[in-house]
């Protein structure tokens, strides 16, 4: 049946309105009414929404400097309350997350500094943010010997950062990324964990003694796709794409071939500022995703095109308020993570093979 004009001209668009001292929900649910990122954003709170009330396992990829600018806490908080079940994370993230743990800081900084003359204080700059290099080798220095008093065997970078959680914790008594994941029994994977300060110190490790230091990341290939296998239906959260990004999305692509019947993640927001006429993983749509079976044909998905630090404060500030009763009803997935294996429900998943179901 053909369309009409009538068809298109059905929803008004409602002119925002300021009322002072509005909270976030409130702001985002009359944001539905705008156009724009403003829109997808409010959709976002309405799609993670569902995935709570939906109990689907859901995983979370954060990249970019979002530790460095200051929202580690906010993802902390986002694991011990349980609005997502699994991390996956550049190692940069992860890293930045460790040095505020025990005790150091980052710092309001400008690019309009002279990098030289940082250079020669010992200072690197992230964008705006400064931090003391000196304490960055101390921290690399810290994960070296650390990596030294575990067993001399390969770990998957799941359970190495479980391991690092816990010493965090056992150290300093903290809150943050990696100890928050220890205490909530939430698992933590870092697919590029060598391409960070992380993998710096494991290398430290391996130089002092050549049997420490080594990660199978390829373990964690077998374990993400598992839980999706284990678990399903799921949903995908990306923050600033990357490598996290795509090790979510091919959990599901590996489950499928190993266990098919699979729909791709029933769910999936993502903000990203990149754009996917250049091709990269980062900026690719999610109707692209479909093509592939990473996103199931017919689910809730939404990109918003915004910096993460704009977008994820007042969303999660929302849904702190709008989201209580389902977090509260929710049951989300139980893992045990004290062995080399990962334990779902009472379940222990294999290591190094794939469910058949």
């Amino acid at each position: 049946m053909a369309s009409k004009k009538s068809d298109f001209l059905r929803n008004k668009i409602e002119p925002f309105t300021v009322e002072a001292g509005a909270p976030a929900e409130e702001i985002l649910r009359k944001m539905e009414r705008i156009s724009f990122q403003g829109r997808n954003l409010a959709i976002a709170h309405q799609v993670w929404k569902k995935m709570l009330a939906d109990n689907v396992l859901i995983f979370l990829g954060t990249a970019g400097a979002l530790s460095a600018g200051g929202l580690r806490l906010l993802i902390a908080h986002l694991i011990e309350f349980r609005y997502i079940d699994c991390l996956v994370s550049t190692g940069a993230n992860l890293y930045h997350d460790l040095h505020e743990t025990r005790g150091h800081h980052h710092f309001l900084g400008s690019p309009e500094i002279d990098d030289g003359l940082l250079q020669t204080e010992h200072i690197d700059r992230v964008y705006d943010t400064f931090v003391d290099e000196d304490e960055f080798i101390e921290n690399d220095e810290w994960i070296g010997a650390f990596a030294q008093t575990l067993d001399p065997r390969a770990h998957t970078s799941r359970e190495f950062l479980h391991l690092l959680g816990r010493q965090l914790w056992n150290e300093t008594g903290r809150n943050g990324i990696l100890t928050s994941a220890y205490r909530s029994n939430v698992p933590i994977f870092c697919p590029a964990i060598a391409d960070s300060s992380i993998g710096m110190g494991l290398s430290q490790a391996r130089q002092h003694n050549d049997d420490h230091g080594y990660l199978d990341v390829i373990g964690d290939i077998a374990e993400s796709a598992n839980l999706v296998i284990e678990r399903r239906p799921t949903a995908s959260i990306v923050l600033g794409g990357g490598t996290p990004k795509n090790f979510i999305n091919q959990a599901g692509v590996q489950a499928e071939f190993y266990s098919p019947g699979g729909e791709g993640h029933r769910y999936a927001v993502q903000i990203v500022t990149d754009v996917p006429q250049f091709g990269g993983a980062s900026g690719s749509s999610l109707s692209e995703a479909k093509s592939w079976g990473k996103l199931s044909v017919d689910g809730d998905h939404v990109t918003v095109n915004a910096d993460v630090t704009l977008a994820l404060p007042l969303l999660v500030s929302a849904l702190s308020a709008s989201a209580a009763p389902l977090l509260k009803a929710r049951r989300p997935p139980k893992f045990d993570l004290a062995g080399r294996a990962i334990s779902l429900d009472g379940r222990l998943l294999p290591l190094d093979r794939y469910i058949s179901r």
